[in-house]
């Protein structure tokens, strides 16, 4: 199998190249640059060109995922992840992919008022980013009824790993427990979640693309492990022999008082694709440690 990725740049993406490599799946990987097939999305010619490619399935990774930006710039957020999706999906459709992949997010599922999140859990999105996952999984599954294309929706918790933003969570912690330097909880670290490894999810997304009982599900993601950040933060301060200290500190914003507890069921994903995590939530850890330790390369 030969599978085209987009927004192959982003942790997940390598992760994600990392795993097929390993696992002698072959990757065509895209991106805005950087890559040798290098493009925007939202310009039809570069999309045309992709047509004339072997692959056999798509991941559709790319996207602007930066909250912040999303809501500063509502506009650019629609247009790439949007119809930059929707150009995707005729890609899919003229070469007649065996599956089409869609990474939505957890995201969609807002502040969830029951746990824990199921797949028919109702939508709640709150930012411009949000809203565009809805959409993004609304056109992958119109394009699933009324075209035929077999595609799936990933719904995944917080990832992380290797090659991760130094801004997101997990790697700021490592960094600061690293260099002994106080680690600052907002809220208190009470929000609560199921994080994971990306290798995690790459062993996911293969499970997707081998069978085809997954053509037209959604599936929610995350780690086998509910904890809160201040539990997360103290996980990474023991596994770093780190002295850091832990400063409680208020909500950023009013709208972050009342912490945000939100984590899935994993029970779809292991009943109808047999799936297992390929690593815990300790080792995961323990990989990107050593990630931010060898300098982050």
């Amino acid at each position: 199998m030969r599978v085209l990725v987009t927004g192959a740049n982003g942790m997940v993406g390598r992760s994600l190249l990392d795993y097929f490599s390993k696992k002698g799946v072959e990757t065509i990987p895209t991106d805005l640059s950087g890559q040798k097939l290098s493009g925007n999305l939202l310009e039809k010619g570069f999309v045309a060109s992709l047509e004339s490619l072997d692959f056999d399935a798509i991941v559709h990774l790319a996207a602007v995922t930066d909250i912040k930006k999303t809501v500063e710039n509502p506009r650019l957020c629609y247009e790439v992840n949007c119809f930059g999706t929707l150009n995707v999906l005729e890609l899919a459709v003229k070469k007649r992919v065996k599956r089409f992949v869609f990474s939505s997010s957890a995201n969609v599922f807002g502040a969830p008022k029951k746990l824990p999140v199921t797949e028919e859990s109702p939508f709640d999105p709150r930012v411009p980013y949000d809203y565009s996952k809805v959409i993004g999984e609304q056109l992958a599954m119109s394009y699933f009824k009324n075209r035929g294309l077999p595609v799936a929706i990933t719904r995944s918790w917080l990832l992380f790993g290797e090659h991760d933003q130094p801004t997101r969570a997990i790697v700021r912690f490592i960094r600061a427990c690293l260099s002994n330097q106080p680690l600052t909880l907002y809220n208190g670290g009470k929000d609560t979640t199921a994080p994971s490894h990306a290798a995690n999810y790459a062993k996911l997304v293969t499970a997707i693309l081998e069978n085809d009982v997954s053509a037209g599900q959604a599936f929610n993601f995350g780690g086998e492990k509910v904890v809160k950040i201040r539990e997360l933060a103290h996980m990474i301060k023991k596994l770093t022999n780190s002295s850091s200290e832990l400063i409680l500190a208020p909500p950023r914003t009013e709208l972050e008082r009342e912490p945000q507890v939100s984590y899935p069921s994993n029970r779809k994903v292991e009943k109808v694709l047999g799936y297992g995590h390929e690593l815990s939530l300790e080792e995961g850890l323990k990989r990107t440690i050593e990630w931010v330790r060898g300098g982050e390369k």
